[in-house]
């Protein structure tokens, strides 16, 4: 069944039909690291250095990022990163890697809980790292099944598969999840 029998069919059901509407290259933005380190784009409009902010930083990290200028204008909405061709994902993944302190974790070393606060000491492929959250700040499940921590400074910690990690990661980060 192709996609538009698919739309066909869900029409008929009573759903909308742009559920299962078929994803399409972004258009339109085109965007690339300059000699300068900046993330830049290029609308119809105009070309300017801009700056990644999610929308949806916790539940959908890869998905509807806001492109702003200096002036905190949006100059364009990537729905989704894969949208893009992929020298403009490659560029805008490391744009928010780097904007949003993204740190991915290999192996938790050590929890501590205290009264407010819990410690979590661990490795990173960046290094050693030790952040604190609050207690009832609890890891949260990603798309695809990794883990985001998000330290009490805003800083976030990636999981990207808990699965891989050691038995001693796994039994100390597990103890946190549901």
């Amino acid at each position: 069944m192709n996609d538009e029998q698919k739309n066909l069919a869900l029409a008929r059901r009573g759903r909308a039909a742009a559920i299962r509407a078929p994803r399409r290259p972004m258009l339109g933005v085109d965007l690339w690291r300059g000699s300068d380190g900046q993330l830049w784009a290029r609308t119809p409009d105009r070309t300017c250095s801009v700056r990644p902010v999610r929308c949806f930083p916790w539940s959908k990290p890869a998905r509807f990022v806001s492109l702003r200028d200096r002036d905190e204008e949006e100059v364009a909405l990537v729905r989704d990163l894969t949208d893009l061709p992929h020298t403009a994902q490659r560029a805008l993944g490391t744009a928010l890697i780097e904007a949003g302190f993204v740190l991915v974790v290999e192996a938790v070393l050590d929890v501590d809980e205290e009264i407010e606060i819990r410690t979590f000491r661990v490795r990173t492929l960046q290094g050693l790292r030790k952040f604190q959250t609050l207690r009832d700040e609890w890891p949260r499940g990603m798309p695809g099944g990794g883990l985001l921590i998000k330290d009490v400074a805003g800083d976030l910690y990636l999981v990207p598969n808990p699965e891989s990690l050691d038995a001693k990661s796994q039994r100390l980060l597990w103890a946190f999840l549901d």
